[in-house]
């Protein structure tokens, strides 16, 4: 009997091409493209901050470059106890406060509005949209003079038309003449944000709360509302990053004058008015330090809204 021998089977060789670029080097071309719009970012915002930064602890007047000093954190305390600055820092938060609360109740009625079907619902969603899409400037400047003006605007016709009285809105109420023109401004933006939790609702559940006798004011309290808790959060956080930081209502309908001047504001006019360089570096450190805050809270209200849709889905 003759053995039978078998030679083994070499196994195939793996061929590495040494000319196919690393997992690392694939990742570094994916995000090449990206690279000069970080650069333009980083030069643009980051850089101004730090030289912002830098400056706020200087007692540093334009108008007397050469005695300039270093002087700690003065400029900050200034800020914290002068008068005029603790108003305005006030002053912000009222507004803040007042149109973003004013805002989200509107937004949240034109969006249950909007949420049921009706003849020409598309026409009306546009027209609500509208107010936002304004230029703030724009905006400002037709609440100061189409709508305020004594002599000529729109409010004072209707009033004359009915025999009613003339009066001077932003003199005799001028705060709140600049909050109406930021809610007629950020409605829309809220009215959008409630909208879209309205339509991610689970149908089912409401058909079944129905089913059971539940009356269209237990649904909203019990399943729309707490469902909408996220979204109205969501609203009131970005609302407030936008109004904190205000200026374009305030500079044009009241100059800052009246007790209106928000922080911002007595950004501009430390800096191009009394060219107060490190003073005003300090306040506007300030501004950024309270929107980065507020802009924490809502990227984590974001976060737990794309969880929630990822659970869900």
């Amino acid at each position: 009997m003759t053995a039978t021998t078998t030679a083994p089977v070499a196994a195939p060789s793996v061929r590495t091409d040494k000319r196919e670029p690393s997992a690392r080097l694939r990742a570094w071309a994916t995000r090449a493209p990206l690279l000069p719009a970080l650069i333009f970012m980083i030069v643009i915002t980051q850089l101004s901050f730090v030289a912002t930064l830098v400056i706020s602890f200087f007692d540093w007047n334009s108008l007397y470059p050469d005695a300039r000093h270093f002087t700690g954190v003065d400029n900050y305390r200034q800020v914290l106890t002068d008068t005029d600055l603790r108003n305005s820092v006030w002053t912000t938060i009222l507004l803040t406060v007042t149109v973003v609360l004013v805002s989200l109740v509107l937004g949240l009625v034109l969006a249950l509005l909007l949420d049921r079907r009706f003849k020409g619902r598309g026409v009306v969603r546009t027209l609500l949209i509208a107010p936002f899409l304004v230029v703030p400037v724009a905006a400002a400047l037709l609440w100061k003079h189409v709508l305020y003006n004594p002599e000529y605007g729109l409010l004072n016709g209707l009033l004359h038309y009915v025999g009613g009285p003339q009066p001077d809105w932003i003199s005799g109420t001028p705060l709140l003449a600049v909050e109406t023109s930021l809610v007629w401004q950020w409605t829309p933006f809220m009215m959008l944000i409630i909208l879209a939790g309205l339509q991610s609702r689970d149908p089912q559940q409401i058909e079944a709360a129905k089913v059971d006798g539940a009356s269209d004011w237990q649904i909203f309290r019990h399943l729309t509302l707490p469902h909408l808790r996220r979204y109205l959060e969501l609203g009131a956080l970005l609302g407030s990053i936008y109004i904190v930081q205000n200026f374009d209502a305030v500079f044009t309908i009241t100059s800052g004058g009246l007790g209106t001047a928000n922080l911002p504001y007595t950004v501009y006019q430390s800096f191009y008015q009394a060219h107060e360089n490190g003073l005003a570096s300090a306040a506007g450190v300030l501004v950024v330090i309270g929107s980065i805050i507020i802009a924490t809270f809502a990227l984590r209200v974001v976060s737990s809204l794309f969880r929630e849709e990822v659970n869900r889905g």
